[in-house]
């Protein structure tokens, strides 16, 4: 890269447009709203975790929890928005400032054009180029574009704190189909706000880019909602999953599927993973059902 490419570059981490306060601290507290009962996860663990919450057009999104260490997202929560499923595509890749740099502005920013990054960012994050040599991956989105409405909210999507490597046979085929068949069953069925966390158990397998290992792959690819106020005349088959339900799949070349579970069994299942605590719990109260609220609709 040339030098004056390098200085300009560094000159926009180090002092940058002060769009926003800081996003990225130990805390989710301004960006709680986006948990059910403002109250996070618990029982995920990580190497150097980093609390994103994830700012675009000076407007908080959603929320990423992310290993600095692994370079990879372990949850992204947000809340539903009732969609028609369209994707985005016109939106440029994005990174997180204030990974790279405390003082940063809180507001996502465009990758460079050219493809060339700065040291500090590549520290701090995945980048574009680490996706280059991986053919068995495509960058999956842990809150999918489909799930939400506004343009703005689509783009902020699009932000490489917000995606891990996915294997694109699931990603492309029954993972696509899930997230299709969750925005359908809550814009149906659910009557209020949905809190959506959707995020990843790690394997110990990493992408490397030339002599150093950039990035953790996900073993498994988890999901879970909370819809406390829905629809309780509802046909069977979809008011018992109401008003929670999970999911989970395989990322690995065999074995296309996902399984859908109730909450208490996700939590299990997550127990027994690695970096997982035996405190796991997604959703306060294990996502309580409003049913005076929900027997009014």
């Amino acid at each position: 890269m040339a030098l004056w490419k390098i200085f300009i570059f560094r000159l926009l981490l180090l002092t940058g447009l002060r769009l926003a306060r800081g996003t990225v601290s130990d805390s989710f507290k301004e960006c709680s709203q986006f948990f059910y009962m403002h109250t996070a996860p618990t029982g995920v663990r990580g190497g150097n975790l980093k609390r994103i919450c994830q700012r675009y057009g000076d407007k908080l999104r959603y929320a990423t929890l992310y290993d600095s260490r692994r370079r990879l997202a372990l949850y992204s929560a947000y809340t539903f928005k009732k969609s028609d499923g369209q994707r985005r595509m016109d939106t440029p890749w994005m990174y997180e400032p204030q990974l790279v740099s405390a003082d940063e502005s809180g507001n996502m920013r465009e990758l460079p054009s050219s493809g060339e990054t700065d040291q500090l960012l590549e520290e701090s994050q995945a980048v574009l180029a680490d996706y280059v040599d991986a053919v068995e991956y495509e960058r999956g989105p842990l809150n999918p574009d489909q799930h939400q409405a506004d343009n703005q909210d689509k783009a902020a999507t699009y932000t490489l704190t917000n995606v891990v490597p996915q294997i694109t046979d699931l990603l492309e085929g029954p993972w696509s189909v899930y997230i299709d068949m969750v925005r359908r069953r809550l814009n149906n069925f659910c009557r209020g706000p949905a809190y959506v966390v959707t995020g990843v158990t790690v394997s110990g397998v990493t992408i490397r880019r030339g002599r150093e290992d950039r990035m953790a792959v996900p073993k498994h690819l988890w999901s879970a909602y909370c819809c406390p106020r829905f629809d309780r005349n509802s046909p069977y088959d979809v008011r018992y999953m109401f008003p929670t339900y999970a999911a989970y799949a395989l990322n690995e070349i065999v074995g296309h599927s996902v399984t859908e579970v109730p909450l208490k069994a996700l939590e299990a299942f997550l127990k027994s993973q690695t970096d997982m605590d035996k405190s796991v719990s997604i959703f306060f109260k294990d996502c309580l059902t409003e049913n005076s609220h929900a027997n009014r609709e």
